[in-house]
């Protein structure tokens, strides 16, 4: 499978790769939300981009085993955000609190990633948690980790 020219649109819904996950994905800069990396790590999905869906996963969580079957027929097709959890519940329950980031290295997103398996399509609802925090490789660096997500058992409307 080829990966995405940086000029064409970005996988994760963004005008371009080269405007938006691109240099996450290239080691240029690290995503500074968690929403940022959540939808870089959808768009290296779509390139299977296993060295960076690993080096983004929090080791604590990370799998032994390959992230991405390199025979599996999969498509990724599109990606809706339904929230940045933390955000929007400091809006509503702190907004003018002076601790209102005091849990801002941690946080949750919601989506729904679309995709074609074996010519079937599917959806993949995930409520993901992040953690941001010093990581060695980057010389103690603070970045956003992937930890785990739970799956929704109906869609919220």
């Amino acid at each position: 499978m080829s990966t995405p020219s940086s000029s064409g649109a970005c996988p994760c819904g963004g005008a371009s790769l080269a405007a938006c996950c691109g240099p996450y994905l290239a080691g240029d800069a690290l995503p500074p939300t968690a929403e940022a990396l959540m939808r870089s790590r959808y768009t290296a999905y779509t390139q299977r981009n296993e060295a960076y869906l690993r080096a983004t996963w929090h080791p604590r969580t990370r799998p032994l085993d390959a992230i991405i079957d390199p025979d599996e027929n999969l498509r990724w097709l599109g990606l809706e955000i339904k929230s940045a959890l933390r955000l929007r519940q400091r809006k509503a329950e702190l907004p003018d609190h002076p601790d209102s980031d005091r849990d801002s290295d941690r946080n949750s997103v919601e989506f729904v990633a679309r995709f074609k398996l074996a010519g079937r399509a599917h959806r993949l609802h995930e409520l993901s948690r992040f953690l941001r925090e010093p990581d060695p490789a980057l010389g103690g660096a603070p970045r956003w980790f992937y930890l785990d997500g739970t799956f929704p058992k109906q869609e919220r409307e």
